[in-house]
């Protein structure tokens, strides 16, 4: 009979924290299991620069989002330019989050170069 402790000893890593990375960057949920993850501080150093990422992401989003939804309700000529821009923002928001899923399925680096300095600038100094 074949020892099943040396065999489990030689399996691949736990795939725990690729699966949670990739929870971390689902659009908007995301946002509240990366917030957790960096308010306890516990975590890879992958987890807390994806999770800084996906909050820095998804506070980017809903800024602009809130502001080209409120210019286009109180433009009168500039409405349905705000509104259509605010679409391409929100679909912007959604595959970038879905690139960095397949980037980090694929096991590349799941940095995106201008947001993941700024998360580490600004959350860095106060999540971490």
């Amino acid at each position: 009979m074949p020892n099943t402790s040396t065999s489990l000893s030689t399996s691949a890593p736990c795939p725990i924290p690729k699966t949670q990375l990739l929870l971390h960057l689902i659009p908007i949920i995301g946002f509240f299991p990366s917030l957790w993850t960096l308010y306890r501080g516990q975590g890879s150093r992958e987890q807390l620069a994806i999770s800084r990422l996906s909050i820095t992401l998804a506070l980017t989003w809903l800024l602009g989002y809130l502001l080209l939804a409120t210019g286009a309700a109180t433009s009168d000529f500039f409405g349905l330019r705000l509104f259509i821009l605010n679409s391409f923002l929100t679909s912007g928001y959604f595959l970038v989050s879905l690139w960095l899923i397949l980037r980090l399925i694929q096991g590349k680096s799941g940095r995106l170069p201008g947001f993941t300095t700024l998360a580490e600038r600004v959350l860095g100094k106060y999540l971490s």
